[in-house]
């Protein structure tokens, strides 16, 4: 909202266009530092197979697969990317008269993310992220399977990664 909607809201507003241009996405900043060569990559643990659920705020702000790429660094990790909706959206999904229908919209992204047997379960948004778990836990009540992966957010990852968790 802060880089795209508000400098579309006031335009002329030179105070806006500062606050637009000094803000970055936390996984946008990490690859820009990455770049200018100020972020140390010494990580201490391997994520393993992570399942990354890229949302649609994510997409909207138009800045590429950062946290992909940020959580590919992590030697001894192995990123599969899902890039769909999840059938959340917002609170609409967890409104008694729409959860069934959230759920039916979500179906491909949970069996997508579960597919690859990961040891983590993660997205750029919580509520999504909830959902997807949620479905997962679900599909595999039904089929009888358990389902070991962990959910954790990408800021949560990076800490885990650099042995801060």
């Amino acid at each position: 909202m802060f880089k795209t909607e508000l400098p579309l809201l006031f335009p002329d507003d030179a105070s806006i266009r500062a606050i637009s241009e000094a803000m970055f996405d936390p996984f946008e900043y990490l690859v820009l530092r990455d770049k200018d060569g100020l972020l140390k990559r010494d990580f201490k643990t391997p994520l393993g197979r992570v399942s990354y659920h890229v949302p649609c705020h994510s997409r909207v702000q138009k800045i590429g697969q950062k946290t992909r790429e940020a959580l590919e660094w992590v030697p001894g990790t192995t990123v599969s990317t899902v890039e769909r909706c999840s059938g959340h959206d917002g609170t609409w999904g967890v409104k008694t008269e729409f959860y069934a229908a959230s759920m039916r919209i979500g179906r491909p992204v949970f069996r997508q993310m579960a597919d690859t047997d990961p040891d983590y379960l993660s997205s750029d948004c919580p509520i999504a992220a909830r959902a997807i778990l949620q479905g997962i836990d679900e599909a595999a009540r039904d089929s009888g399977r358990a389902q070991r992966a962990r959910k954790a957010h990408p800021l949560t990852l990076m800490r885990i990664a650099y042995g801060l968790e």
